[in-house]
């Protein structure tokens, strides 16, 4: 076999949508690229984008539904894209997300006879009933993205918590356990790029900081953290919060905070895209608290500790997995309380709080090169299971799209509507598709 694989990965966010999901892509394509092979990124459509990256971009016809799921939905069953990649020698497909994608990937698979991989990023049940009101609709949902897992050939999940939320839905089958990596670098940034953040946000020397980034939603428990703040702030710690990121209840909770008293102790920044900058606020922070329970890896953890900071946790949760209490972070119990506790712990002992970042830093950190090296180790053993067994999948077979494409088109130039445009973008044009 080729050292050289031919790595086709598929998700429904890419840029220009930015997610954590989507920049696991970006990390695979790019380390594949670099390292190990060649990668093809198949992906939706998004009008006016260019693709400039070191490997391949291929998109497929999407619809607009922004603004009900936040991206585009790519319309998965498409002939010409198929082809496309039908050229391309795929050993290997790799999908990031159980929906389109791995319809995609389906699909794909039947074209050109490679095994799929599946990696389980996140807690989509919940994202179901955040998105869907009506019960039976969402179990439909669920029976659908379990029935889309179990047709790929090796599931991967980004922590023993997301394998176990999986197994909830319905999944039978097995996973291995393939984590995802971190593109900061082990070290803190440079002290001029950390006074730039102290005085920008007015950050003293002296007192205590701790540090939020993430989507500002309910969800991430950040009601807890703020009742927390409240609790040790009436126990007498002194401290500056800060909050990284946005989201839709980001007022809501700046309104929260204000009526909890928080007004002067709490920073709210917004989104911060530079990376330098974001970097500086975890060198700067003395502990990052981080009481999610939906995440299934807790990156951003993995993050603050690239830059020597330790995480409050909540014990048993997918974001604790592997932090050892008192030695990387500080797990606690789910409530206000003992969020407190541990505020005013560190509060009192910033320096055991640094010690803490810093094994953190030495023993927990996973960079994205290290963790696609994982990967990549991991797929011609997929690839050779696959072909010995060569399992029967009834996916949609690409030969009757094909055909269908090929009436379609017959059709159209009989009624002389299709001319002597290309097949692909024609075929766009006539059916709106932007």
């Amino acid at each position: 076999m080729d050292d050289k694989l031919n790595i086709c990965l598929l998700n429904e966010s890419f840029p220009p949508v930015i997610d954590g999901v989507a920049n696991c892509v970006l990390n695979y394509a790019e380390n594949i690229q670099k390292n190990s092979g060649n990668a093809i990124v198949a992906v939706p459509h998004y009008p006016g984008v260019t693709d400039d990256y070191p490997y391949r971009v291929v998109r497929y016809p999407s619809i607009n539904t922004t603004k009900s799921i936040g991206y585009r939905t790519g319309i998965p069953y498409w002939p010409a894209t198929l082809r496309e990649l039908m050229k391309s020698d795929i050993d290997l497909i790799h999908t990031h997300c159980p929906f389109v994608s791995t319809m995609f990937a389906r699909a794909l698979r039947s074209a050109v006879n490679a095994p799929i991989v599946l990696t389980y990023h996140t807690k989509y049940d919940i994202d179901i009933k955040n998105a869907v009101e009506l019960g039976f609709i969402q179990a439909a949902a669920i029976k659908f993205i379990v029935s889309n897992i179990e047709a790929c050939d090796e599931v991967w999940v980004v922590s023993e918590g997301a394998g176990e939320n999986l197994k909830s839905l319905g999944y039978t089958g097995g996973y291995r356990v393939m984590e995802n990596g971190v593109d900061l670098p082990r070290g803190q940034a440079a002290p001029e790029e950390i006074a730039e953040i102290c005085a920008e946000y007015g950050l003293e020397d002296g007192v205590p900081t701790f540090l939020y980034v993430g989507r500002m939603m309910w969800y991430k428990n950040i009601r807890l953290t703020l009742d927390g703040l409240f609790r040790a702030k009436l126990r007498g710690a002194r401290f500056r919060m800060v909050f990284v990121g946005s989201g839709a209840d980001f007022e809501e909770i700046k309104i929260c905070a204000n009526a909890l008293g928080l007004t002067k102790e709490c920073v709210f920044t917004g989104i911060v895209k530079d990376r330098k900058k974001l970097r500086a606020f975890f060198s700067r922070a003395d502990m990052f608290l981080f009481p999610s329970t939906f995440d299934t890896n807790g990156i951003v953890v993995r993050e603050a500790a690239a830059c020597g900071l330790a995480s409050v946790l909540v014990r048993g949760s997918c974001a604790a997995e592997g932090i050892t209490d008192g030695r990387h972070g500080i797990l606690i119990d789910e409530n206000a309380d003992a969020l407190a506790d541990a505020v005013l712990r560190v509060a009192h002992d910033q320096a055991a709080a640094r010690v803490m970042g810093k094994t953190a830093m030495e023993e927990i950190y996973l960079s994205w090169e290290d963790a696609v090296g994982r990967a990549t180790a991991r797929y011609p053993q997929v690839i050779k299971d696959y072909k010995s067994s060569q399992p029967e999948h009834g996916d949609f077979q690409a030969g009757k799209l094909f055909k269908l494409a090929d009436d379609i088109e017959l059709g159209l130039t009989k009624l002389k509507v299709y001319r002597n445009k290309h097949r692909s973008s024609g075929v766009h044009k006539r059916l709106r598709i932007k």
